[in-house]
């Protein structure tokens, strides 16, 4: 794997003979960036927007040229109304932005859990992200590389993604949602869907194991959409009595703090999710508000 050079400092994980780089070009990456940007406004392609512009701008993530994976919650066969996937307007709002500051290409995929051709239909997400000018896929069984995990502590190595991998920058695009299991499934949850094999055996340690994960998948940007949040019966949903509309997107490029901030959404804190707390005991980010420089807007 080609091993990019960025100006400013650079995250990288180095994994056998694996090396994933994210970093942020010394364009627009000012001190006076806010950790978190909260959007909120009626039009989910306007708060997108917002939130990035607010960051720094698309520029200062991605660089002309680059391969961008842009990773959305497609995994259930429910329509946007329902909550269970990512909001194809913020997906497609994204890739138009990358497009714009130069991305080569914009890849969208996600490993379904139900059927993945009635999941990219329902999901309104294959439509929005080629009419914004993506490549959308479905998952190939032959693409997922084993990956040593240098560090883990739930998980040593696992079969993931090598599209994924291969990129230049990842943008991480959840949706913000009640997870039966983990309490809410956002940043963190989300890379379940990039992962081979019987990916079903991390639930007995979840809360390390999306830690793990998070030690070799490092992306540029975290754009958690609230457009629409799933209240109960997660991950799946279907009833919309479960859906709350709250027209908001959180924005930032640390994971921990992204769902510390999404779990007050559900009127929980970040201490309240196991995941959020190993990740911030192990120093991968900050779960204290407090402590955030958090800007709010209305778009």
């Amino acid at each position: 794997m080609e091993r990019r050079e960025f100006i400013q400092a650079t995250a990288a994980a180095t994994v056998g003979g694996l090396v994933l780089t994210q970093g942020l070009s010394l364009q627009g990456a000012s001190a006076a960036r806010p950790d978190l940007v909260v959007a909120h406004g009626a039009s989910p392609e306007k708060i997108t927007r917002a939130a990035i512009d607010a960051m720094g701008g698309m520029r200062s993530f991605i660089s002309k040229g680059d391969v961008v994976v842009l990773k959305p919650n497609m995994g259930w066969d429910r329509t946007p109304e329902q909550a269970a996937n990512t909001n194809p307007a913020v997906v497609a709002t994204l890739v138009h932005m990358a497009l714009e500051a130069g991305a080569k290409k914009v890849k969208v995929f996600d490993r379904s859990c139900n059927d993945p051709r009635r999941c990219y239909v329902q999901s309104g997400i294959e439509a929005a992200a080629k009419a914004a000018g993506a490549e959308v896929s479905f998952v190939d069984d032959r693409k997922f590389r084993e990956v040593p995990i240098k560090g883990g502590v739930a998980i040593k190595s696992w079969p993931l993604y090598a599209e994924l991998l291969e990129a230049d920058k990842i943008i991480n695009v959840p949706i913000a949602k009640h997870h039966g299991l983990a309490k809410l499934t956002m940043s963190h949850k989300n890379w379940m869907g990039m992962m081979g094999g019987d990916r079903g055996k991390i639930h007995q340690q979840m809360d390390h194991a999306l830690v793990d994960l998070s030690l070799v998948i490092k992306p540029c940007l975290v754009v958690l959409d609230a457009v629409r949040i799933l209240t109960n019966h997660g991950p799946q949903g279907g009833n919309l009595a479960d859906v709350k509309k709250l027209d908001t997107i959180i924005a930032g490029v640390n994971q921990v703090s992204v769902d510390a901030y999404g779990a007050t959404l559900f009127g929980h804190v970040g201490s309240d999710l196991g995941y959020v707390v190993n990740g911030a005991q192990r120093g991968l980010g900050v779960m204290d508000l407090g402590k955030l420089s958090i800007k709010k807007l209305e778009a």
